[in-house]
């Protein structure tokens, strides 16, 4: 027979999924630390908390063996309580309960307050802004929404998320001064759209005015935008993004595909026409910038001819940056009433040929750079090199800076001037200037 521990409780988080969840892990833990609670970020501890992922296939594998794994350490009695949270368990909770119940208890996204109190802890309404942050201490993501109200036909977001829900201004402009305050330099904007902030608060589209107000947050130095929607993108974001130093030049903005009946059946508001003219517009009004988008290769219907659109179309924009996923057919959405009729292998192919196009637009791009000097954030030492990174690049999805550690000496967390030496197709070398 098992025994239980006799020991302080150490509650473990285990963050699964996107900087969305990284941002919610934080504040449960900052919650808990509030309530003068021992709690770790994926290290030991008797008690663990997973915050699940439920988005597409891959994710939703990834979120079940992770709760598995913990639920054997339970049986095996190495911990004591395994409590599951976020979109997994908001989306699948019954079936969950049914499937795996030795977990002590399941809570959805929304469920914060249920979960602190399962953890013998009070959830504490003043503490705007307090969280306990797992990135590197230079940088931080700042959630500005909640939810999602577009009716993409391949997203389950808004069931596991619920509408959008803009965080009131000057509670962000409160979080940012305290993100400062503890030496974060960088702040990265998400929301699952960051184009629809402030219409439901404000009644207009507010994202240009909350960049004013951050901007003026001494210590932050860069403000990074992720996850816009095309349709209705407000322009005076970029006359700011043009004048301001502090605003990066770049913009994440996943525009999923191209081809006019793909586009349509995916519900996405916009045709070839207009998504081309936006980022031409893009490109007018900031010339340096540098444009992150992803696709979804494999969609319902996806034709030979819809994925050559597509891929020629990547060729002539030279996007920046590109990631590529296969679709991934998910239950409650639109187009589950689809048939998923693309073969595995040949949703996989395509990933391939786009990713093997956006790899030699990225190394020619990349040569480009050679010789030049750039601004870059140092976030941390991996083997002989220190790795940062410049404006034009986030954090885990795009290109690094790689400065050799036995010849000079930086320190994480600081930015430096360096010139570029050479180029491979996602990586920079550099020499500080």
């Amino acid at each position: 027979m098992r025994t239980k521990t006799l020991k302080k409780n150490k509650i473990n988080v285990v963050t699964l999924g996107c900087s969305k969840n990284v941002y919610d892990s934080e504040v449960l833990m900052g919650q808990l630390r509030a309530n003068n609670k021992e709690v770790v970020h994926e290290e030991d501890g008797n008690i663990v908390v997973i915050n699940t992922c439920g988005f597409i296939a891959n994710a939703k594998e990834e979120s079940i063996n992770t709760i598995l794994e913990y639920v054997q350490k339970k049986e095996d009695g190495l911990i004591d309580k395994v409590f599951v949270t976020g979109c997994l368990s908001e989306r699948y909770k019954s079936d969950l309960q049914k499937e795996i119940p030795l977990v002590d208890q399941y809570f959805g996204t929304t469920e914060l307050p249920g979960l602190l109190k399962a953890l013998g802890a009070d959830y504490k309404h003043e503490l705007i802004g307090e969280r306990l942050t797992t990135t590197p201490k230079n940088y931080a993501y700042l959630k500005i929404a909640e939810g999602c109200d577009r009716p993409c036909s391949f997203c389950a977001i808004p069931i596991m998320r619920g509408k959008h829900k803009s965080t009131p201004l000057e509670d962000l402009v409160i979080e940012a001064e305290k993100l400062a305050a503890n030496g974060v330099k960088e702040l990265i904007l998400i929301a699952q759209d960051l184009t629809y902030y402030g219409l439901d608060i404000y009644k207009k589209r507010n994202l240009a005015e909350l960049l004013q107000a951050l901007v003026k947050v001494e210590g932050i130095e860069w403000i990074r935008l992720h996850y816009a929607f095309p349709t209705g993108f407000p322009m005076d974001v970029l006359e700011i993004m043009r004048n301001e130093p502090k605003i990066c030049n770049y913009i994440d903005i996943p525009l999923q595909h191209i081809s006019d009946s793909i586009l349509k059946s995916m519900r996405r508001g916009t045709t070839h026409a207009k998504t081309t003219k936006l980022l031409q517009d893009f490109r007018a009004a900031v010339p340096k910038m540098a444009i992150r988008t992803t696709l979804i290769v494999g969609y319902p219907g996806e034709t030979e001819q819809d994925f050559q659109t597509l891929k020629n179309w990547v060729a002539e924009m030279r996007f920046e940056r590109l990631g590529c996923f296969t679709y991934s057919h998910e239950e409650n959405t639109h187009a589950y009433h689809l048939e998923d009729d693309v073969p595995e292998d040949v949703k996989q192919e395509r990933a391939n040929e786009i990713m093997e196009l956006q790899s030699q637009i990225s190394w020619e791009l990349n040569q480009e750079k050679i010789g030049k000097v750039f601004k870059v954030v140092i976030d941390r030492k991996e083997g002989t090199y220190f790795v940062g990174r410049t404006e034009f690049d986030s954090p885990d999805v795009d290109n690094e800076v790689l400065i050799d550690a036995s010849k000079y000496y930086l320190k994480t967390g600081d930015f430096a001037q360096v010139i570029i030496t050479e180029a491979a197709d996602f990586d920079l070398y550099a020499e500080p200037v």
